[in-house]
């Protein structure tokens, strides 16, 4: 497909925009949203920029009914001198493209995908905010559509972008969190969907997290699925562990997303020289750690909350305090240096940001 191949049709009206302190998480969006369609004839075609509005969908399109459906995640983010920037979009269109070779879904040509999430949010560049700790929140996702209740890998599909603003994840600093190990459910197994970042497995997620929001608890550690042993994920981000000086993280086994915030902490880390690794770790060895005193930091990483300290972890009734329950220095620099090249206010020295050029509105 041509890479200018994008048509648009403007919004004869724009949306008023919301104040900076007033903006959730996913619940405002912007004038604008991006469509292409799929046909085994046609392949990827028809890309078109349009009004934010609700889709035209057959009760029997076959995402509803057997959950053929990938998605991603990132930011767009406004910087001093006024610009708009993403952070590694590169890599979240090469997930999406893992993830769609997991769902049976037509790979994307990344290169215009990402032309034409650039496009959009280059069309609603106003709508990012501008408050510390703001962004735009940018949602790619294919979902199957084709009328077919036939269990089969779907023959139409939609690839749609939507942009939301979002508010600053930590608005009174951030703070270490509570975690619940989770012992009962589990979110996925080696083998399963687990590394693809699809709606089942967020599904799957809930109960266990509904229980221990009602316990006092932000979110859930996952153990692995078959021996309910070896730690995989924290709620919906990877998770990092300082044990002795050195920085340990679940090894991706087929079951963990490969996440790239996940990614961009490891290479940060490499390139301080602090000690790195990816293998198993059981929850027995983090518990001994904790015992022996060297257990030093634990934090989450993902792209909402760039960086999650985790002060106490809950494991067969055992209260584990992580570091006096404050944030710890390594999880406090690498937010302070993600969140600084994210918003231009840090020289990016991987080549990580991508410029996006605000797009006159010409009807």
């Amino acid at each position: 497909m041509d890479n200018h191949s994008i048509k648009v049709n403007y919004c004869s009206t724009g949306k008023v925009k919301p104040k900076s302190d007033e903006l959730e998480f996913g619940r405002i969006f912007t004038d604008h949203m991006f469509i292409m369609d799929y046909s085994d004839s046609l392949g990827w075609h028809d890309a078109r920029i349009i009004p934010y509005q609700p889709l035209l969908i057959d009760p029997s399109a076959m995402v509803f009914h057997y959950g053929q459906s990938v998605f991603e995640g990132l930011k767009a983010y406004h910087t001093p001198e006024g610009d708009a920037q993403l952070f590694r979009p590169k890599k979240n269109l090469e997930r999406i493209n893992r993830s769609n070779d997991r769902l049976c879904i037509p790979e994307l040509d990344e290169e215009f995908a990402l032309h034409a999430i650039k496009q959009l949010v280059g069309i609603d560049k106003d709508w990012i905010p501008k408050a510390d700790g703001t962004s735009l929140y940018i949602r790619p996702f294919i979902i199957s559509t084709e009328a077919y209740l036939g269990v089969a890998p779907s023959r139409h599909y939609q690839f749609i972008v939507i942009l939301s603003p979002v508010g600053a994840y930590y608005k009174e600093g951030i703070n270490p969190v509570k975690i619940a190990v989770e012992n009962k459910y589990v979110r996925t197994v080696a083998g399963g969907t687990g590394e693809a970042k699809t709606g089942g497995n967020y599904a799957a997620s809930l109960k266990a997290q509904e229980l221990v929001a009602n316990s006092g608890y932000a979110q859930v550690l996952w153990l692995d699925g078959v021996e309910r042993e070896y730690i995989e994920e924290v709620g919906s981000m990877n998770v990092f562990f300082k044990i002795n000086g050195e920085i340990v993280t679940p090894a991706l086994n087929g079951s963990i997303l490969k996440g790239v915030t996940r990614d961009s902490v490891i290479e940060l880390l490499k390139h301080w020289d602090i000690p790195v690794v990816e293998r198993k770790i059981s929850m027995q060895e983090l518990y001994d750690a904790h015992e022996n005193g060297s257990l030093e930091e634990a934090f989450g990483a993902g792209t909402a909350a760039v960086i999650s300290p985790i002060g106490q972890l809950t494991w067969n009734g055992d209260h584990i305090i992580i570091n006096n329950a404050e944030t710890g220095s390594v999880s406090k620099k690498l937010y302070d240096t993600l969140t600084g090249i994210q918003y231009g206010k840090q020289e990016d020295p991987f080549g990580w940001i991508e410029k996006v050029k605000a797009v006159s509105k010409v009807k």
